[in-house]
């Protein structure tokens, strides 16, 4: 009897120490993971709300805009050999030599003292000569420069392209270009456009072919320029240009020694 009654609490204090074991063991568990799960979440939120902002708050990039002028040359209805379309055609293109009169006059020796200059070391002979030149060989109304296309207007540079018509025939066919640095001088840089296309359609002809010869402009350099130390009189900068010798330093530049 001693022994049913020993052996009695003793089970039902095991029963009552394993049973509340069981939650404490289970809510532990539960609880710790709840926090974690939670506090990774919070992160990823403000993570992708920085993301968000920063993207919102990024400067678009401005793509260069190119637009046209609308001055495309007109073209004839029924084009014919009297109404030739030069914004398309290539007529007389190399068909024959022109005569000797004209080549002499155009393949002539460039005069050392017509050629320029630029304080940067690059040689050119002014646009005008390249006129006079021409107007020599074929007479004046004999050639005319001819739009192919319309203007193209970038925000830095304007540019088209031109075609040289002699005699009836087409020579050469160039792009002129000129930059510009404010809305207002887009006139004025449609013009230098048009200059730098005739210089261009020039080589064809042979006319001041030195000015692309190596030999030739490190030959006149020594003989006809010099490099002078210079000063700029408003910012007083210095730097180092080149001039004829023939010529003195102009303004804004003062020379230095």
């Amino acid at each position: 009897m001693l022994i049913r009654n020993i052996s009695t609490p003793t089970t039902r204090y095991q029963n009552q120490s394993s049973t509340p074991s069981k939650p404490t063991y289970n809510n532990n568990n539960n609880t710790a993971a709840k926090p974690t799960t939670n506090t990774s979440s919070s992160p990823s939120t403000t993570t992708n709300n920085n993301t968000t902002t920063t993207t919102k708050n990024t400067p678009q990039q401005i793509t260069p805009s190119i637009k046209a002028l609308h001055d495309t040359p007109p073209s004839p209805a029924q084009p014919t050999e009297d109404k030739i379309d030069w914004t398309r055609s290539f007529h007389g293109l190399s068909a024959t030599p022109f005569p000797k009169e004209c080549a002499d006059v155009l393949l002539a020796p460039t005069d050392p003292n017509e050629v320029e200059i630029k304080p940067d070391g690059i040689l050119y002979l002014p646009e005008i000569k390249y006129r006079r030149i021409l107007n020599k060989a074929f007479g004046p109304g004999g050639w005319g420069l001819v739009p192919r296309g319309e203007s193209i207007v970038t925000p830095k540079m304007v540019t088209r392209e031109y075609a040289l018509v002699c005699v009836g025939r087409l020579v050469s066919v160039a792009r002129g270009e000129q930059d510009y640095f404010s809305p207002d001088g887009i006139p004025t840089a449609t013009e230098g456009c048009r200059s730098n296309a005739l210089v261009r359609c020039c080589k064809d002809l042979g006319i001041a072919s030195e000015l692309w010869d190596p030999r030739w402009i490190r030959k006149y350099k020594a003989e006809y320029t010099r490099e002078a130390f210079v000063e700029h009189v408003v910012n007083k900068r210095k730097t180092k240009i080149w001039v004829r010798k023939d010529d003195p330093v102009g303004y804004p530049w003062k020379e230095t020694k």
